[in-house]
């Protein structure tokens, strides 16, 4: 290592430095100093440059440049020293090294930082995803309960009611769900194979989906799946990890017709449709109803031709609750296993059923995409 004594005042500079450009904050002007070192110590000598000693410490290696050669000075703005060809070997271990990534990557190298950050990501994730079914659990019922009967405005006029038909689902739902007084059944008048379960155990039936199926048994199946939900609180579950917590923070606005699109639109997840399949099984089984039809019916929406004009609407169906052979063999083998069977309304129920958006007009304006 090259080091000299500080020059006397008034004499020439020791030549015996590195030599380096230079800028002192203070101008624009671009020296050429020479670097000398003492010990623990450097300074600049020749060309105007001033001659006070810093500690080599101070340096900071500046920019990102592989085996870069500029350097500032900690505490004074704009200094800057810098080697044309990068530091010379005798002079560069004593210098701080250039930084590529940032102080901690380069302290442990990119790929290791890498993983670790990619550890951590999946931590943050998993914590994620667990977040909504706790916080799902301490939401206020009587919260869930006013959540869900603004969004059920989103359907306006849509909504069907006949005296006879309202029975047959009150006969439906007394079936299904003796213990659960507070959930509600409705048909809205939309031509699309699909259901919904919104806050507070409010749930419709679209009235496609009513007039394809071949019977209330394949229906009660359907409701009973849509209890299930309801029973395990997965629908304020799915708003919460959909809309975020802004739904309930205030959220009940003007907004509210895009939380049921998003209702519309997302699936729930695999172990949720599970547990709503399960408690369908079991309410179908209670009530003495067999849960063959439902098993027929998921199959048929499944095996939708492309020919079938309707197909497009029984995929809405089939997109918010994602069907396969293992959920309809499910309801299938759950049918063997019990019996006899009872059917879910009487043939006049049914009817009844069948005819309570009869003669309302469909509504072509929907503030929801289907």
């Amino acid at each position: 290592m090259h080091s000299i004594s500080a020059p006397s005042e008034g004499n020439m500079p020791d030549t015996s430095g590195f030599p380096v450009w230079h800028y002192d904050g203070r101008t624009a002007q671009r020296r050429q100093p020479m670097l000398v070192v003492e010990g623990a110590l450097f300074y600049l000598a020749g060309d105007g440059a001033a001659q006070d000693k810093y500690e080599l410490s101070r340096l900071i290696a500046v920019g990102s440049t592989i085996g870069g050669g500029t350097f500032g000075l900690r505490g004074v703005d704009g200094w800057r020293i810098g080697f044309d060809n990068g530091p010379p070997p005798a002079l560069a271990a004593r210098l701080p090294g250039s930084r590529r990534y940032g102080g901690l990557i380069d302290r442990f190298g990119l790929w290791p930082a890498a993983g670790a950050s990619a550890v951590v990501a999946l931590v943050a994730v998993a914590a994620f995803l667990q977040v909504p079914s706790l916080v799902a659990e301490v939401v206020p019922v009587s919260v869930e309960r006013r959540l869900g009967d603004v969004m059920v405005g989103d359907f306006g006029n849509r909504l069907c009611s006949t005296p006879a038909g309202d029975a047959a689902l009150e006969k439906l739902q007394a079936k299904l769900a003796p213990g659960n007084p507070d959930a509600e059944i409705q048909v809205a008048n939309l031509p699309v194979v699909n259901a919904i379960t919104l806050p507070g155990g409010r749930i419709i039936l679209f009235n496609g989906l009513v007039q394809r199926a071949a019977s209330a048994d394949e229906v009660a199946g359907v409701v009973g799946h849509e209890l299930g939900h309801v029973d395990h609180r997965d629908v304020i579950e799915s708003l919460l990890r959909q809309l975020g917590l802004s739904v309930l923070l205030g959220g009940l606005d003007g907004r509210v017709s895009g939380y049921t699109n998003a209702l519309l639109s997302s699936a729930y997840s695999r172990d949720a449709e599970r547990r709503a399949d399960g408690f369908a099984i079991d309410a179908l089984t209670a009530a003495h109803i067999s849960p063959e039809p439902t098993a027929g019916f998921f199959k048929r929406l499944s095996g939708a031709e492309p020919k079938d004009r309707n197909t497009a609407q029984v995929l809405n169906y089939l997109s918010s609750h994602p069907m396969s052979t293992d959920r309809a063999k499910r309801f299938g083998d759950a049918a063997r296993s019990h019996g006899p069977y009872v059917a879910a309304l009487t043939a006049q129920d049914w009817d009844d059923l069948r005819s309570i958006c009869k003669g309302k007009p469909v509504d072509p304006l929907l503030k929801f995409q289907m």
